[in-house]
């Protein structure tokens, strides 16, 4: 009996082992491919930075690490909306947000239909998605200054994201160039933040700040929070700027950085909870990494 004994356990053994040894294969099999767009550029300069390998990105997943299998140069077309600030506030201004958006709409050529939206009183579309530079040089003269004008930024953050749902584009990029104003919109921050997330698209703002700053009544409260938090978990950028002659520079650096992106092809195991954070870094000392996951999630 106790021979027999011996032997059961030593095969149980013997199969645990087998078992284990195959573990990792079956769960690589099991795992998922997922697909992110992450633009990388050097801290100090700010430009960008190409042909980079699977050992240069870490992505995590709610903190989790996980394995990068592929990065490519990225090339499917990116729409890119473009809110722009033509409230009264930006009188001042107005001539140099022209000039910088003639320069980056053209800078944006062959990267994917681009889109002009004002955000005075109302959002207004001044140039729907199109890639014809003749439509949207004409779209960026029709930027005027609205006199007695608030911002409804938000509101035009949320319309926005939800006609970024119904394309089927892999990618988008939402952005803002604004001075700081009087905010319209009463949509609560974490409203506008769950409707960029649905949208999928990277938030990159250009703000000129001011010594004084915005008010600090509940819209000005919210829309803070949105262009502090909204670049951070979408992917994007935020660059501030003290003087409105500095936007054609950092438009024309985001501009560069868009269309130096990369396809990071990563594995993510399954799991019946989607994981609520996406994160990537740059390996490199001196290189940073901002992206999110595509849109759709279609591995092509």
């Amino acid at each position: 009996m106790s021979r027999f004994l011996v032997r059961i356990a030593a095969g149980s053994v013997a199969a645990l082992l087998c078992t284990t040894a195959s573990a990792p294969s079956i769960l690589f099999a099991q795992a998922n491919e997922r697909v992110a767009y992450v633009g990388a550029f050097d801290e100090k300069t700010r430009a960008p930075i190409t042909g980079l390998g699977v050992r240069d990105f870490v992505v995590r997943e709610d903190g989790t690490a996980r394995e990068v299998l592929q990065v490519t140069p990225a090339s499917s077309p990116m729409p890119v909306a473009i809110l722009v600030d033509n409230t009264q506030a930006a009188t001042n201004n107005i001539a140099d947000i022209r000039r910088s958006l003639a320069s980056f709409v053209k800078a944006l050529q062959g990267l994917g239909p681009v889109s002009i939206i004002g955000v005075a009183d109302r959002p207004t579309i001044l140039r729907d998605y199109t890639t014809d530079q003749k439509q949207l040089q004409d779209g960026v003269g029709r930027v005027f200054a609205m006199p007695d004008s608030g911002a409804t930024l938000l509101d035009a953050i949320v319309e926005i994201s939800n006609g970024l749902r119904k394309r089927e584009d892999d990618r988008a990029a939402l952005v803002i160039l604004t001075t700081e104003n009087l905010e319209f919109s009463p949509r609560h921050y974490k409203e506008v933040l769950e409707a960029l997330q649905r949208g999928g698209a990277q938030m990159h703002a250009v703000i000129l700040t001011t010594p004084a700053g915005s008010s600090l009544d509940d819209p000005a409260r919210n829309r803070a929070s949105v262009l502090d938090v909204g670049p951070k978990v979408s992917g994007g950028t935020r660059s501030d700027v003290l003087t409105s002659q500095a936007f054609e520079v950092k438009l024309l650096e985001l501009a560069a950085i868009l269309k130096a992106q990369h396809r990071v092809v990563y594995a993510r195991p399954q799991t019946l909870i989607p994981p609520e954070r996406f994160e990537v870094s740059s390996a490199r000392p001196g290189v940073v990494a901002s992206g999110g996951p595509a849109r759709g999630q279609a591995v092509r």
